[in-house]
């Protein structure tokens, strides 16, 4: 067998779907909980993927931004401390990773090193990408620290026939090449950038987490249903719908719904809207008069809504 063929056997054909945005898919296998609530677990980070994941020291502490080297779900790698989590919710802890060391010096220059030999990486890939035609973007490329394989991520609408590029690749770098398919809320998520806010992406710089969003969230939150206004530079709908959802939801529930109908004063009234950020309701008259009433006037008797003119 040739080193060619060695290497092209170590490419997980099922890596060519698109990445699952589960949290346990971000975990990396490792040490079973429960843990003894004496461990001390971190969350780290690997900044070329921008992924969390949790971390206990066996015999060693860290500090927010130390380097330490752990078995990461790609290969033993560097990843930065961001520091200690408590324990109070432990029980919703699936795995955790067990870091190995604190990053020497000679671990931090070979980071250095394998980065300047990324950015050449990356534009070799890109052009290999337009030789062989492929309709798939490459993100980032990122070699491991402690494995001798390199990682590379790429979107791609459907599925990518990538054999000759890996061969390609192979030829050139002669160690194990390994390309994976991400979506493309994941390449937002990697990359970052600035949202409709003016802030970081949430994806990126609030939480790596990615949750499902659906139209039934902006519907909740009152918002337009323009896909314009709702929608990320991913052209994916906002990821703050799904993070913002829960106080909406457990708000809305103080608020009589949009069209109850109720007696205030001695007039009968129909509920067009109930706004939960200014904590008014809006009603409306059958002879169009319109009225604006804080949430506090408004309570639920015996499965029935009521106003109080109080």
């Amino acid at each position: 067998m040739s080193d060619n063929d060695t290497y092209e056997d170590d490419i997980d054909e099922s890596l060519l779907e698109d990445s699952p945005v589960e949290e346990e898919d971000r975990i990396v296998a490792g040490e079973s909980l429960p843990l003894d609530p004496d461990i001390t677990v971190y969350r780290l980070r690997l900044p070329y993927a921008n992924e969390t994941f949790l971390a206990i020291f066996p015999g060693g502490t860290a500090k927010p931004g130390d380097q330490v080297v752990v078995p990461t779900r790609y290969g033993r790698d560097l990843a930065r401390v961001l520091g200690p989590i408590g324990q109070d919710n432990a029980r919703l802890f699936t795995e955790v990773a067990r870091i190995d060391r604190n990053a020497t010096a000679d671990d931090l220059a070979r980071a250095e090193t394998n980065l300047k030999q990324e950015a050449d990486t990356f534009n070799l890939c890109q052009e290999k990408i337009e030789d062989h035609g492929l309709d798939m973007r490459l993100i980032s490329v990122h070699y491991l620290l402690e494995e001798p394989k390199i990682l590379f991520f790429f979107f791609a609408e459907t599925r990518v026939d990538f054999r000759d590029l890996v061969r390609d690749l192979v030829v050139v770098y002669k160690t194990r090449i390994e390309l994976r398919q991400i979506g493309v809320r994941d390449e937002a998520r990697i990359l970052g950038g600035l949202g409709i806010c003016g802030r970081d992406f949430c994806c990126h710089g609030v939480s790596d987490k990615l949750k499902p969003v659906s139209i039934k969230m902006a519907k909740d939150q009152n918002l337009s249903l323009n896909s314009i206004k709702i929608s990320g530079p991913c052209d994916r709908l906002l990821c703050c719908l799904a993070y913002e959802h829960s106080f909406y939801s457990e708000q809305r529930r103080l608020f009589p719904p949009d069209g109850c109908r109720l007696d205030y004063e001695g007039t009968l009234w129909k509920v067009t809207e109930a706004n939960v950020v200014t904590g008014k309701v809006t009603l409306v008259a059958e002879d169009g008069r319109q009225l604006h009433l804080p949430q506090n006037k408004f309570e639920r008797v015996d499965g029935r809504w009521q106003a109080s003119a109080d």
